[in-house]
């Protein structure tokens, strides 16, 4: 279905869908069969879910991540930018670091635990050091 169906169904608007689909919150979607070359435009899906004419198409699965965003954002009092990051920060380990470092110096989260290997190693070098 195009867009405007898709809003429609879920209660929202165009606008929003494209501005979900900009943060990178709907499912990319796979050619449903592959075009043969010299094939008219339109008659299969692109990686983005685009037609020839360059219109999105909604199925099931794009109209479940919408409304699974669009519940969570308001059960948790978030907007789509957000959430966006959201699923950047588990995606991607450099940023999950520097989140979780910043969370430990404002005091939101706390340091990992040592591992008692770790505490055992060090324990070993201090006594190393003691003896110089």
């Amino acid at each position: 279905m195009r867009i405007t169906e898709a809003a429609r169904r879920l209660g929202t608007s165009p606008r929003m869908l494209r501005y979900r689909e900009s943060l990178g919150l709907l499912p990319a979607t796979r050619d449903s069969a592959p075009r043969r070359p010299g094939a008219p435009a339109g008659t299969a899906p692109g990686r983005d879910g685009r037609r020839g004419g360059g219109h999105r198409q909604f199925g099931e699965a794009e109209l479940r991540a919408v409304a699974l965003a669009l519940e969570l954002e308001k059960r948790y009092d978030i907007g789509p930018a957000e959430l966006a990051f959201g699923l950047r920060v588990l995606a991607e380990p450099e940023v999950q670091a520097r989140v979780r470092e910043l969370g430990e110096r404002i005091g939101r989260l706390s340091a990992p635990p040592t591992r008692a290997l770790d505490f055992e190693k060090e324990k070993a070098l201090r006594l190393l050091q003691r003896r110089r």
